[in-house]
C-alpha cells in the first residue's frame, strides 16, 4: 500500500479544512502499517510536538493489534487552561470528541535505545500527573467504526489537547506504593456536553492506570525512532468515555476528589485558516 498517498491525503484534508467521506487509500492491515502512515503524515505536519496521546485498543481487536495505540499531539491545538472557556473547531461532516483525560508530563528525556519498560520506570520519567482533556478530531468520519488501524492512521483521531492544573506532583520520593490504585482511587472525573452528563470515571478506568500505559508507551517510540523528551505531555486515556460533539456544541469536563477543577469548552466549525491547522512562519 501507498502509506505517503493515504498520509498525503490527510494531512491535505486537516489543512483544508475538508471532510474524507471515504477512507483515503487501502486500509490499513496491520498497526505497523497505520504508523507508516502516522509518521509520513508528521513529517509533512509542520508543527511542533508537543505530546503524545495513548488510547486503549478494544478487546475485540487486541489480540491481533495488541492493547494500546498512541498518536501524536502538536502545539497548534494544545491550550494551557487558565479558566476561561476554550474555543475549539471541528470538521464539518468529520468526527469530533471530547475526553477527559490525566496528563503525564516527562521530566527528562528517555534512553533512545531502551524499548521496554517496567511501570516503576514509567513513574521515574514524569514529573507530574494534570488534569486534561482530549478533543479528538479527524476529517474522516468513520475514524474509530472501521477498526484500531485506521483510528491510528490518522494521528490517532486526536485534534487537540487541553492541560489543566497539576493534580500531584512526582519527585524522587514518589513511588508505586504512593500512586497505587488504592491511593488514587478519589481521582474522580465528569464529562458533561451541554449540560448533560454524558460519563463519569476516575484515574484507574482504563486497565493497568497511567503508569502502566506510559510504559508501554515508552518502549513503543523507542522501537519508532521517535523516544520521549523533556517536557512532552502523555495523555494517558479517556476516562469517562469518548463523547461525540458537534460544532456549536459545549462541554465541562470536571475533575474531582484531590481538588476540583472544571475545564469549558466550546465548539465551533473548522475553517481552513483555524488556529488548528495553520502552518508554522517561522
Amino acid at each position: 500500500m501507498s502509506y505517503k498517498s493515504t498520509a498525503d491525503r490527510f494531512v491535505a484534508a486537516r489543512r483544508t479544512a475538508t471532510a474524507l467521506p471515504d477512507y483515503p487509500g487501502d486500509l490499513p492491515a496491520t498497526m505497523t502499517d497505520a504508523y507508516a502512515i502516522q509518521d509520513a503524515a508528521m513529517d509533512q505536519w509542520h508543527q511542533k510536538l508537543v505530546g503524545w496521546k495513548i488510547a486503549r485498543i478494544h478487546p475485540d481487536f487486541q489480540a491481533q493489534h495488541g492493547e494500546r495505540m498512541a498518536g501524536p499531539i502538536f502545539a497548534n491545538s494544545f491550550h494551557e487552561y487558565k479558566g476561561e472557556t476554550l474555543t475549539y473547531s471541528l470538521f464539518t461532516g468529520g468526527f469530533g470528541a471530547v475526553e477527559a483525560e490525566f496528563v503525564l508530563r516527562i521530566d527528562h528525556d528517555a534512553d533512545p535505545e531502551k524499548t521496554s519498560y517496567t511501570e516503576e520506570e514509567a513513574l521515574r520519567l514524569c514529573d507530574g500527573l494534570f488534569a486534561g482533556v482530549e478533543v479528538a478530531g479527524s476529517p474522516f468520519p468513520k475514524i474509530n467504526e472501521l477498526g484500531p488501524t485506521v483510528t491510528a492512521s490518522d494521528f490517532g483521531n486526536n485534534f487537540g489537547e487541553i492541560l489543566g492544573p497539576r493534580l500531584l506532583e512526582i519527585d524522587s520520593d514518589t513511588t508505586l506504593d504512593t500512586v497505587s490504585p488504592e491511593a488514587l482511587k478519589n481521582y474522580r472525573s465528569k464529562t458533561e456536553i451541554d449540560g448533560q452528563t454524558v460519563g463519569e470515571g476516575g484515574l484507574f478506568v482504563m486497565p493497568g492506570g497511567p503508569f502502566s500505559a506510559l510504559a508501554w508507551l515508552a518502549g513503543h517510540l523507542a522501537e519508532r525512532g521517535r523516544p520521549l523528551t523533556r517536557g512532552l505531555l502523555i495523555s494517558t486515556g479517556q476516562t469517562t468515555g469518548v463523547h461525540a460533539i458537534k460544532a456549536g456544541q459545549a462541554s465541562d469536563i470536571t475533575f474531582s476528589g484531590i481538588a476540583d477543577v472544571v475545564i469549558r469548552l466550546k465548539t465551533v466549525p473548522l475553517t481552513a485558516c483555524a488556529p488548528e491547522i495553520l502552518q508554522e512562519t517561522t
